[in-house]
């Protein structure tokens, strides 16, 4: 395939990102991690905040974990938070600095073929695709593939399509192109087609079938789950717990919960609000009830059993607490609406 239209499009085109300034593989990884579930748009600023107060691997390793899941807050998906910290600490522990190799890249938590690829290409120029989901588009395209391309088959043969179009000399370039190319003009439905670079070397453009593709695999149901939060509120003071176990915003800060397996039944107060949260796989129905009280210390000793995170915060002090995106919410909707201090 000929790729000089293509980097020479690239020149003109590409956007200017401080991971692409750079060839740290930290940084390179902590970008790929946060850019896995997230556009590059919102994940600037995260980037930039976390690189800020996390600048290298003993930065991040000695940090608290509460710490780093405050400067993930927003940004969802938390294990990545986790997993980024999980192996920072094992590099730190273990006297290591970034890993050189894509076999040895692959072994860190939360590093899959994908993020392996990119950090071994954007960092150190090795030839190894690096798939994302704008790429998986651009190669459907360029050879009018409807193999479906999020399951293990089709990533194998996507695998295989990205090494045929691999510039050996200049992974790099082959790679940030073929990616930028899919985030700004290889776009889902209707391309403007005339402009692309590579039109005369696209076999979908040449068929008609360009809206069709990528073809993915049919996205399961999501599971609905009723979640009651009841915030207690006393002398500008509120009760929060940790969530443990293995289940969604592991480790994330909340006010106490009761979940049920069907829709709210009496579960209401003079002031309360309703949201519909949808995660990955699962649609939350979520009743946040504003309960002023006397005093917080009888609630406290009540839940604390079963709650043995529990503790009581001044309401200045939630921003100090990593929060679900919901949570924040709820804060803004009751909290702050009713002249409450935050």
């Amino acid at each position: 395939m000929n790729l000089l239209p293509l980097y020479h499009w690239y020149e003109r085109n590409c956007r200017i990102l401080p991971w692409r300034e750079t060839t740290d593989p930290y940084r390179i990884w902590v970008s790929e991690i946060i850019l896995q579930q997230t556009r590059v748009a919102q994940g600037l600023d995260y980037y930039m905040r976390f690189v800020a107060r996390f600048p290298d691997i003993a930065a991040l390793a000695t940090a608290p974990e509460d710490e780093v899941l405050l400067y993930w807050q927003g940004l969802g998906y938390y294990s990545r938070a986790r997993n980024l910290h999980k192996a920072a600490r094992l590099l730190y522990q273990q006297g290591k600095s970034m890993p050189g190799t894509f076999e040895e890249l692959r072994l860190l938590p939360g590093v899959g073929d994908y993020t392996a690829g990119a950090i071994a290409s954007f960092a150190y120029n090795l030839p190894y695709p690096a798939l994302d989901g704008n790429v998986y588009r651009v190669l459907a395209r360029l050879f009018d593939s409807d193999t479906v391309f999020d399951t293990s088959q089709g990533k194998r043969f996507f695998h295989t399509l990205a090494l045929s179009v691999l510039d050996q000399q200049n992974p790099r370039l082959c790679n940030s192109a073929l990616m930028e190319l899919g985030a700004l003009q290889c776009l889902p439905g209707q391309p403007d087609c005339d402009i692309c670079p590579l039109k005369t070397q696209c076999q979908a453009f040449e068929a008609g079938t360009v809206a069709l593709l990528p073809v993915r695999k049919p996205r399961n149901s999501l599971q609905d789950r009723y979640l009651t939060y009841t915030i207690y509120i006393a002398d500008s003071q509120t009760l929060i717990y940790q969530r443990q176990g293995k289940d969604i915003w592991h480790h994330l800060w909340e006010f106490p919960l009761k979940e049920t397996d069907s829709p709210f039944a009496g579960e209401t107060c003079s002031r309360y609000k309703d949201y519909i949260h949808v995660l990955s796989h699962r649609r939350l129905h979520a009743r946040f009830l504003l309960r002023p009280v006397p005093s917080l210390e009888p609630f406290c000793r009540k839940l604390q059993s079963a709650l043995p995170e529990l503790r009581i915060v001044n309401l200045s002090d939630l921003s100090d607490y990593a929060l679900s995106r919901l949570t924040q919410k709820a804060i803004e909707d009751l909290i702050s609406a009713s002249g409450l201090t935050t």
